[in-house]
């Protein structure tokens, strides 16, 4: 004859054990996603990098305005990449709940995209407002 307290002590120990297996996946699915927000954070400024370096290079190119829009593009897209990049993580967060892990608050996430953003937009402004003129190589 079997023990049915024992059962149910196994039971619920069966039960704990899962469901402390399920909270450390809800875990390590948040620190993925932070991993892929700083992924996405560093594709923008490599866009931004991308758009900096081709202004850079191409100084003389005519007309004057080509590179610029060019340039301007790229910035663009970094900041579309940290928009989406923002709002993928933080729809990823508000799903999830951590339990031995402290997570990204949503706020801070916006805060490094406003920030980025500003940064991008004063590239931008500073491209198309000063007079950049390559030294002659005489």
């Amino acid at each position: 004859m079997s023990d049915a307290s024992g059962d149910d002590e196994d039971s619920k120990s069966k039960q704990g054990l899962a469901e402390e297996r399920t909270d450390f996946a809800e875990d390590r699915t948040v620190l993925a996603n932070e991993r892929t927000f700083a992924s996405w954070f560093r594709t923008g400024f490599a866009s931004v990098a991308i758009g900096l370096g081709f202004q850079a290079l191409f100084l003389r190119m005519e007309p004057e305005w080509a590179p610029k829009a060019i340039a301007t593009l790229f910035l663009l897209l970094a900041i579309f990449i940290f928009v989406a990049a923002e709002r993928r993580a933080c729809r990823v967060l508000t799903r999830l709940n951590t339990h031995s892990v402290s997570e990204f608050n949503n706020n801070r996430l916006r805060l490094m995209v406003i920030v980025a953003t500003l940064g991008v937009v004063a590239l931008i402004a500073a491209m198309w407002g000063l007079r950049i003129t390559p030294a002659d190589s005489s």
